[in-house]
């Protein structure tokens, strides 16, 4: 049985929903007006689709603004982020592709919270 992961950030919170060899599946839930880091992961992809909210997107140079049962990719080693812009909690669901999905492959690149890449 596998035991159900969430860590509680600045910005919301996320949930494991599911993992395997190469994949993890999370939930992410982004407060209203609030914002992940900007960041990039050397070792894994990452699919996202949104089930409930409005993300503002940043992937590389692009911006977008995703709505539910929308979806897009961030190719590994691409910097990224998620913004909710919106009034009400933001829900995306996260697929990771990879041989390496650990939580510390990660590259902040500026981050509203004060926090370094090794929290």
């Amino acid at each position: 049985m596998q035991t159900v992961l969430t860590s509680t950030r600045p910005w919301g919170r996320w949930t494991v929903l599911g993992e395997g060899e190469g994949y993890k599946v999370k939930r992410i839930e982004v407060n209203p007006g609030h914002r992940l880091s900007l960041q990039r992961h050397a070792s894994r992809s990452e699919h996202w689709v949104v089930v409930a909210g409005t993300a503002k997107v940043i992937i590389g140079n692009q911006a977008l603004v995703i709505s539910a049962q929308e979806s897009t990719f961030v190719p590994a080693g691409t910097d990224h982020r998620i913004e909710n812009p919106g009034p009400h909690l933001l829900t995306i669901i996260e697929i990771q592709n990879g041989a390496y999905l650990g939580e510390d492959d990660i590259v902040r690149l500026q981050d509203d919270y004060g926090r370094s890449d090794e929290q």
